[in-house]
């Protein structure tokens, strides 16, 4: 089998987690994830199945979208609801309008810093594995993109919301809430949070561990994979005749101007044979005239 498993990932299971689980549904070890999803979040984990797993570090197209649940008035170790409570803010009195008013400061280009309970490496140690011996170290900050911000629900008499944000790789969800309560004069913690896409792939077309199992009982498994070239939707397609076909599988580099659907803006493409068969991704280099390969599928 080959191509990308949508899964909708249940609380509590690590990105890992999951991955574990497939292999052993569906028997097969070649495996892997197009990014990690903090353990108590659910939603969409696109799993790469067989040859998939070379497109692990050419993905194009990284976004996601989230939609987070959020309490203000409160601070904990995990930036969660789920961590240690540090400090409350009991004179912290958000207003729709007050939170709808600072919501487009948090767009386009912005700066975040990791939180001590994630995933990310400081002088080759975890940064969780340093938070659970209470240990707090520097990190470098990092810069993310956020597409867009809604405001889908707010309670002032609880004093909660309910966000949808668009962003780009390596956004700390968590960070961006109490990031939003710090300007808000006090502080927030997340409550709940659903990835609602990912790298092009929503919610819907996702399935849970018991309807792989089912799938697998019944041998239709495979109908559920989505295509391997789905991943390259963003790249224009590149088709090639009989003869170039041959040559490109065998690393063979091809002469620009023998190519027919060549675009003049375009570098990267997605690549198939005579017969629509999806063969892998590939560079137009432009200053030596010749289609280098990309990745072979």
């Amino acid at each position: 089998m080959n191509g990308i498993l949508c899964m909708n990932k249940p609380q509590d299971f690590t990105s890992f987690d999951v991955i574990g689980k497939l292999r052993g549904i569906l028997h097969m070890k070649r495996l892997g994830h197009t990014g990690t999803l903090d353990p108590m979040a659910t939603g969409v984990l696109p799993i790469l199945v067989g040859t998939a797993t070379k497109a692990c570090d050419i993905l194009p197209n990284q976004d996601k979208t989230y939609q987070a649940t959020v309490v203000f008035g409160k601070a904990t170790d995990t930036l969660d609801i789920w961590g240690k409570p540090l400090q409350d803010y009991p004179e912290q009195h958000v207003t729709e309008a007050a939170l709808r008013a600072i919501l487009p400061e948090f767009l386009g280009d912005i700066t975040q810093l990791p939180p001590m309970y994630s995933a990310v490496s400081v002088n080759g140690k975890r940064l969780y594995e340093l938070a659970r011996k209470g240990e707090t170290v520097e990190r470098p900050t990092r810069t993310v993109h956020i597409d867009a911000i809604t405001l889908d629900a707010f309670d002032e008499t609880q004093q909660t919301a309910t966000l949808t944000v668009s962003c780009g790789k390596g956004t700390y969800i968590r960070t961006l809430l109490s990031d939003i309560g710090q300007r808000l004069g006090g502080d927030a913690v997340m409550t709940a949070l659903t990835r609602t896409a990912a790298c092009g792939y929503p919610l819907q077309d996702c399935l849970t561990f018991e309807q792989v199992t089912a799938a697998m009982a019944d041998g239709t498994l495979e109908e559920h994979l989505l295509p391997t070239d789905s991943l390259f939707s963003s790249y224009p397609k590149l088709r090639l005749n009989a003869a170039q076909e041959r040559m490109f599988c065998n690393g063979v580099k091809l002469d620009l101007k023998r190519l027919r659907d060549l675009q003049p803006d375009q570098d990267i493409y997605t690549v198939y044979g005579a017969t629509g068969t999806f063969l892998g991704t590939a560079l137009a280099d432009r200053t030596q005239q010749e289609l280098r390969i990309g990745k072979r599928f």
